[in-house]
Formats: structure tokens, C-alpha cells, sequence
């Protein structure tokens, strides 16, 4: 039993109901009560028709429209506006069809692919010669019956409509006893799954007088369903009595096409789409689409009168859908689409036939819902697993990241792919879960106080413990070294001068110098692979056994021969694999003859007298000692002028960082021998190096241990 939960159940309640109570709340950082909630709203998740689920959703719909309306970038449609200016110019509507003939005459001489009707005219014209007859009979029986053989005005329109690709609009009615049932429309081919169980359904419909919808040669619905007085989504297609019906926007599509029947594409469980020719519309399950609105734009609309009087330049309408449609204020043909405008109901028809132009109409593919689930269980399972695991901080940080991310992910798809993706949920639960684990964590952590007041007091008791332990592991390997200087030998011949600073308070480089006889000095840099403890440990085991293999070669053996047994003895037990850098030589004191030996450590400077340009002691460079076993490792050969120094160094020296994560490097090194040429001592050498580091590092904390070693020779007769 952890220690949180000790602490909870020493100051619990003795009542098993209360504890059980208190255990929900903020036992185990409030995880299960948080876990608890996630499974609820997670079930809820599956019922998208609830009121608040479903007005959550569409609000972050339409402020994805809000903040980032289409753009328009076609004109496949013009609408014919009956608007205050042609009401002014005409009359007050409705007008006598023989004007609305006229107005489509009008239109058809611009040459458009096809005309959409979007006025209802279910009543005979009161403006007709023969129900102008009947008024004036008593007055003048004479001219009344020769208005009365006259056409009337709907025979007028009704010539006109057959003569032209007109679609006229039919009204979807729910209720059968007001309804009109007609199976006048464009036929339909069905593709897979009979789709017309699927399809918003319509008992009738309300049509224009019989004789106008039997002249039309198309018919399409004007239907749209504002979900809270908001229009979002329209039906392409819909059943009417059983009859499957398309859109007014579809109807002048396929007519302008010239495209004899429709495609209606089913799947075992929904409607996939629409096909007309060679254009194919994927809808929702219902046959609706989501409409993605731009913003209202006058250069959409024309004027009625003006198309009348042919004040209109022909080629805004060539080859184009035309759309006659109300659009004056006191005709109330106006609704509310998501960016928050009212547009006439027209233009929402304008709308889609652009949106598919575009192929901009908005998506939401069936396995969005299940994404959204996987969205919420993963967002709620990191919140419940981060929050009590951080600093409340850190945890409001990682709940902002999210949320942001949730929001910008579901924006990003919405404008870029047209997908309608719901974050909204997800984002609402999150900010539940944020509350209740913070509440829950801070909770705990209050009860936890005392006991992390006694764990920290024994954590800094047994940190006090390993770093007295540390210091003292750092006094035993600094007195494994020699001193730093070989003044104690006496020998005027040389100088010698020595330096190391571990990176951590112990560390892996190494270095050593002794003579082996009167005449002969051995001296050598290494550099475990590793920090801390390991590697200081390796280093005094690779010390003390190069050191014995030294020792042991008999008078007259080359460094390889010292080099070869040194990596035997290293390499035999070592069951972590490590490896050691060692550049290794023995300088006659009394020829200045050098023979020494590389295992993959870095060359050292060369500084001769009178050249004033350090150059590199480059030679055969062997493996590091452990890499391969038995190499033969072969002896080099330089020898040193009077007054020629040497200088080995660690790559702590040239990989020494600054806080600008800078490398100190070889040039930089060079540049500091260089400069100190004339040095008549090693340690003047060595301080110049580790001053000019130091300068170069400042507060950095450094990564890597760093030693120096300069050797002098000052020739064998001095």
C-alpha cells in the first residue's frame, strides 16, 4: 500500500461508507472518480440527438463558418432577383404570368444552360382576360367576350415553359392530407441499396398550377430544414410518397447537363450520393449535404426589371443556371445560415450549385463519430493519467495545449479538407476532468503533506550519505593520481606538468608518469568511455594494470609491447563492455628520442622551438584498449629538440561547451599553443589551456572531464 493512501486512511472516517466516499473522491489523485465521470459523458457521447450534445455541436459548426466563411471562386449561377427595385418598376407581386412569361423570354435570350423557378404559383391568374371577363360582363358583355376568348395568362406561361429548360420548385408537404402526390420528376436510376428508406420523406408536395407543372420540363424541391432557425444542411434528394424527388439545385443542374435521369447510389445502410452525368455528389446518410456558406454577395444578383428591359450584359448569363427567385423584403423569403447572416432563399440554392462546382461542400463521413469517441477517451484518459502526476501548473499548461490542440486540429480539418470534425464535446469534457483531477490532486496532496515532510527529511539524510560517499570516492581516485607535477623527481631535463577536472565529482579520465630507470620517463593520457562512478572505477582498474604492465616489461621493450599487454590485462575482466583512450610514451632523458604508442586517443600539440606553429604528433592510431583483443599495437618513433614541449589533452578540453552550445575545438586550442610559445615551464602551458577554456565555458556546467598534461624537454645535457 502506498504511501498516499496511508496517509489517506489514517485520517479517513471509521464509517465504511464515508471511507468509501472519500476513496471515490480523492483516492488514488481522484482517478476513479475521474475515470467515472469519463465513462458517463463517454456513454452519452453515443446519443448525438440530445439537445445539449446536438446544440454544443452545431455551435462550434458554425463558428468554424464564422471565422472562416468560403470564398467564393465560380459563378455557375446568376439569380433573376424579384427584388424592391423590379416591385417598384413592375407592381406588387404576384405579377400576371404573362410578365413572369416575359421575364423567362427574357432570360432565355441570354442563352442559359438552364432556369430555376423558385415561386410557387398554385393558383390561377386573377389577372387572366376570362377572370377579367367575369368582373366587367354587366359593363360591357361585348368585350368581355372577347376577353374571355383569349388565352389565359398560366396558358401563356405554361407555352413558355415548354419552349425552355425550365425546372420549376415544389414545396415538400409532411402532413398527407394537405399534400399533392405527383410522381412528376426526373427519373432515377438506383446504383447498390434501394437509398429511399434513408431519405427525408414528404407525404406530397405543394406544385404551381397543374397546367404550369406540366408544362415545366423539370421539377425540383425547395425544401430546406432550418435546425433552430439556422439552415445547415439541405436535401439533394428526398422520397416523396415513395417517389424519389431531387433538389431544385439538382433538378437545373441535370437539365443544364442535358443528362437524362439521375443516379441515386445506396449502401445497405444509407445514402452514399448523387449522380448527374459525369458529376457524382457524395451526401450524408440521408441524402443531405452540408452546406458550406460564403457570405452574401450582390454581384450574384440581377435585377428582374433590368433583365426585362434588357439593360444587363448577356455574357453574365451565357451558358450559366439562372435562378429566378424572390428576394424583395416584404416577400419574407429569407433564412439564417451559420456565418449569421439571413439570405433570400434563392441564393442558398446558388450556394450549393457553387459548393459543388467547387467540390467545397462540407463532410462528415460516418466514422467521424467514432473518431470523436477515440478523441474524447484519449484527451480524458491523459488528463486523469498527466494531471495528478504534475505540478498544477504544469498540469494547467498541458489542459491549455490540449484544448488548443483539440480546437486548432478541428479547424485545420474544416478548412483545409471541408471536414466537419466535433471538438466541442471533447473539449467540454476535458475541462470537467481538468477540474475534478485538480480538485482531486490537490486534495490528496494536502493529506499527503506530513507524510512527504518524513520522506523528503530521509530523502536529504541519504542524499547527505552518497554525497559524503562521493567526495570521498573523489579524495581516493585524486590520490591514485600523481602529483600534478614532476618536480619531485629533480631532474632538470624535463618538466612536466599535470591537471584534471572531473565533470561530476568523480570521473573517468586518467593520467600517470614515472620514470623507469635513471634515463627513461613514461607518461601517459586516458579516457574512459562513460562518466561518473562506473567510469572512475574502470579508470583506476585501467591505471593500476597499465601501470603493472609498464612495470613489468623487461629493459629494452617498446611501448606496443607495454601497449599489447595493457589492453590483455584490461580487457580480461570486463563484463560492462567499457573501453579506455590512451596515448602512452617513454622519453630518453638523455637523447630526447620519444617511442610512444596512440589507442584511439587524440594526438597531441608538438610546440618546436623556433617554428612558432604548433603541429600535430600524427602517427599509426590503434583501436581503444578493450575494442579488439590481441591488436597489435605498433611503436612510433619522434624525437624532441632541447626545449620541444608536448601537450596530450581529453576531448573535455576541444568539446568543452559554451552556453551558446558551442564547441571549443582543435582551432581553438591550436590558437592558445600558438600564443604560448616561449613558455619556459610545462605548467605554463598547462594553465594557459585551462584559463582559456574556462574563459570560453564561463558558468556552463560542463559534461565531459577534462585533463591536460605538458611535458618539456629541455635536452639531455643540462
Amino acid at each position: 500500500m502506498t504511501e498516499s493512501l496511508k496517509s489517506t486512511q489514517s485520517i479517513a472516517p471509521r464509517n465504511p461508507i464515508s471511507r468509501a466516499l472519500l476513496f471515490v473522491l480523492v483516492g488514488g489523485h481522484g482517478r476513479p472518480l475521474g475515470a467515472t465521470i469519463l465513462i458517463v459523458l463517454l456513454a452519452l457521447s453515443m446519443f448525438p440527438s440530445l439537445p445539449a450534445l446536438y446544440d454544443l455541436r452545431m455551435a462550434l459548426f458554425d463558428g468554424y463558418q464564422k471565422v472562416a466563411p468560403r470564398k467564393r471562386t465560380s459563378a455557375p449561377a446568376v439569380i433573376i432577383a424579384i427584388d424592391e427595385k423590379s416591385l417598384q418598376e413592375l407592381g406588387q407581386w404576384p405579377w400576371p404570368r404573362t410578365t413572369v412569361a416575359e421575364l423567362i423570354e427574357a432570360v432565355a435570350k441570354n442563352e442559359p444552360a438552364a432556369i430555376g423557378v423558385d415561386v410557387l404559383m398554385p393558383e390561377f391568374d386573377r389577372m387572366s382576360p376570362a377572370s377579367i371577363a367575369g368582373l366587367i360582363e354587366r359593363l360591357d358583355s361585348k368585350l368581355a367576350q372577347r376577353l374571355a376568348q383569349l388565352p389565359s395568362n398560366d396558358s401563356v406561361l405554361a407555352n413558355t415553359l415548354r419552349r425552355h429548360p425550365v425546372a420549376l420548385g415544389i414545396a415538400g408537404i409532411e402532413q398527407k392530407g394537405t399534400a399533392t402526390a405527383s410522381n412528376r420528376t426526373a427519373p432515377f436510376r438506383i446504383r447498390g441499396s434501394d437509398p429511399t428508406p434513408y431519405l427525408r420523406h414528404f407525404a406530397g408536395t405543394l406544385r404551381s398550377l397543374e397546367q404550369l407543372d406540366a408544362a415545366a420540363p423539370g421539377h425540383g424541391l425547395l425544401s430546406v430544414d432550418p435546425s433552430g432557425g439556422v439552415v445547415r444542411r439541405v436535401p439533394l434528394l428526398a422520397s416523396v410518397d415513395g417517389v424519389l424527388t431531387p433538389a431544385l439545385s439538382m433538378e437545373v443542374l441535370r437539365i443544364a447537363t442535358q443528362t437524362s435521369a439521375f443516379v441515386a447510389v445506396g449502401e445497405p445502410d444509407r445514402v452514399k450520393g448523387i449522380g448527374i452525368g459525369d458529376i457524382f455528389i457524395p451526401t450524408n446518410a440521408d441524402g443531405t449535404v452540408w452546406v458550406h456558406f460564403g457570405p452574401h454577395d450582390e454581384d450574384r444578383f440581377v435585377s428582374a426589371v433590368d433583365v426585362l428591359h434588357g439593360r444587363i450584359d448577356p455574357e453574365q448569363m451565357r451558358h450559366k443556371i439562372a435562378l429566378i427567385g424572390a428576394t424583395g423584403l416584404g416577400l419574407l423569403d429569407y433564412q439564417t445560415i451559420p456565418i449569421g447572416q439571413r439570405i433570400p432563399g434563392i441564393e442558398i440554392h446558388a450556394q450549393i450549385l457553387e459548393s459543388i462546382f467547387e467540390g467545397s461542400l462540407l463532410q462528415r463521413p460516418d466514422f467521424l463519430e467514432k473518431l470523436e469517441r477515440v478523441i474524447l477517451l484519449t484527451s480524458g484518459l491523459i488528463l486523469i493519467l498527466a494531471v495528478p502526476a504534475v505540478r498544477p501548473r504544469t498540469a494547467a499548461l498541458l489542459y491549455a495545449v490540449l484544448i488548443a490542440g483539440l480546437l486548432a486540429a478541428g479547424f485545420a480539418l474544416y478548412y483545409w479538407q471541408q471536414m466537419l470534425v466535433d471538438v466541442a464535446w471533447p473539449a467540454a469534457v476535458c475541462t470537467l476532468l481538468f477540474g475534478v483531477m485538480l480538485t482531486g490532486t490537490l486534495t490528496e496532496a494536502d493529506r499527503q503533506r506530513r507524510a512527504l515532510r518524513l520522506a523528503l527529511d530521509a530523502e536529504r539524510e541519504a542524499a547527505a550519505r552518497a554525497a559524503g560517499e562521493l567526495e570521498a570516492a573523489q579524495r581516493i581516485q585524486m590520490g591514485m593520481l600523481p602529483p600534478p607535477s614532476a618536480k619531485f623527481y629533480g631532474d632538470p631535463r624535463f618538466t612536466l606538468q599535470a591537471l584534471i577536472e572531473p565533470a561530476k565529482s568523480v570521473g573517468g579520465d586518467l593520467y600517470d608518469f614515472f620514470k623507469l630507470d635513471g634515463d627513461r620517463l613514461f607518461f601517459m593520457v586516458g579516457d574512459v568511455a562513460g562518466k561518473g562512478l562506473p567510469a572512475s572505477i574502470f579508470m583506476a582498474v585501467s591505471k593500476a594494470l597499465y601501470k603493472s604492465a609498464a612495470l613489468r616489461m623487461e629493459h629494452g621493450a617498446d611501448i606496443g609491447e607495454v601497449m599489447r599487454a595493457a589492453n590483455q590485462e584490461i580487457a580480461r575482466d570486463n563484463p560492462e563492455m567499457l573501453f579506455v583512450t590512451v596515448f602512452a610514451g617513454i622519453l630518453d632523458l638523455r637523447t630526447g628520442e620519444l617511442n610512444w604508442c596512440n589507442a584511439g586517443h587524440d594526438p597531441p600539440f608538438c610546440l618546436r622551438p623556433g617554428e612558432k606553429i604548433p603541429v600535430r604528433l600524427e602517427g599509426d592510431s590503434g583501436p581503444p584498449l578493450c575494442v579488439i583483443e590481441a591488436y597489435p599495437y605498433r611503436p612510433e618513433h619522434y624525437r624532441l629538440l632541447p626545449g620541444e614541449a608536448l601537450c596530450l589533452f581529453t576531448d573535455g578540453v576541444t568539446e568543452a561547451m559554451n552556453a551558446a552550445d558551442e564547441l571549443y575545438g582543435r582551432q581553438r586550442l591550436f590558437s592558445v599553443l600558438k600564443s604560448s610559445f616561449g613558455a619556459t615551464e610545462a605548467i605554463q602551458l598547462v594553465n594557459a589551456v585551462r584559463d582559456d577554456v574556462r574563459a570560453f565555458v564561463l558558468d556552463t556546467e560542463r559534461s565531459d572531464d577534462l585533463t591536460i598534461l605538458a611535458l618539456r624537454w629541455n635536452g639531455g645535457d643540462v
